[in-house]
């Protein structure tokens, strides 16, 4: 590809607040929203994803205060995702100073709206976030992947591998491969499912999900992703957690920025 890759941390956000947890379940706090951003400006962060954890299956809008006062702190792009239903809410995020809205709830439900936010902005700022985890019970797909809603709290039964292809068809700019199964466990990434939604795509792949320490970012980037993004190793790591990371991707032999 010969891109750089980037190195994404995650503000998973809750009433305020950044919250962490494991597969989206038993959220601690982990600090404030804007402190921290700026503390991963500051420290070589390529961008910030900032995830309303609780918006969607809450039923409500993502918090737009929080948000305008994260993006007057930083320099790097903004990407903001949670209770983004369609074209309105994608205004008012940008317009409150994120680059880009991420979208997964609402597009599930209704795919058409791929297309009516990329229609009116442009496909560079739309990120489809595919929560996925691997089929259970009597659950089967394809790929052996289903795509969750309301923040890996309901099952759907499509397949997650399908679903990033469609979406990518449609225009989404990128696709955030979150896995449920490894999130929060700090054991690595799924590099299966990043493989396989690498496979079907050509758009940037982001992966998340699992990240517990600087050696588990080159796998991911190996299999196929285009960006890391991690929320625990940063939140709760050492100060320089990100140039660690960014070393042991360079040192692995790819492209940082």
């Amino acid at each position: 590809m010969g891109v750089a890759i980037r190195v994404i941390p995650c503000l998973d956000v809750d009433a305020g607040r950044v919250v962490k947890g494991v597969k989206f379940q038993g959220l601690r706090d982990a600090g404030d929203p804007v402190e921290l951003a700026q503390r991963y400006d500051h420290g070589g962060a390529d961008e910030l994803t900032f995830l309303d954890v609780t918006a969607s299956s809450g039923n409500r809008e993502t918090t737009f205060d929080v948000v305008a006062r994260t993006a007057e702190e930083i320099f790097i792009p903004l990407t903001v995702g949670g209770g983004v239903r369609g074209v309105a809410e994608v205004d008012k995020l940008l317009r409150f100073g994120a680059d880009k809205a991420s979208i997964n709830t609402a597009a599930v439900a209704r795919p058409e709206v791929i297309d009516e936010i990329t229609r009116q902005f442009g496909s560079q700022v739309l990120v489809l976030s595919v929560d996925a985890r691997r089929t259970r019970g009597d659950v089967v797909t394809p790929s052996g992947f289903e795509v969750t809603t309301h923040g890996g709290r309901q099952g759907t039964g499509i397949d997650a591998v399908a679903w990033a292809r469609e979406a990518a068809d449609r225009g989404v700019g990128e696709i955030l491969l979150n896995s449920i199964d490894a999130d929060g466990t700090k054991q690595g990434f799924d590099l299966e499912l990043i493989r396989l939604v690498r496979a079907a795509v050509r758009v940037p792949i982001i992966a998340s999900g699992g990240a517990g320490e600087p050696a588990h970012f080159p796998p991911a980037v190996a299999a196929g992703a285009d960006a890391v993004l991690a929320a625990s190793v940063f939140h709760f790591g050492p100060d320089d957690a990100i140039a660690q990371v960014k070393t042991a991707i360079r040192q692995a032999g790819f492209e940082v920025r």
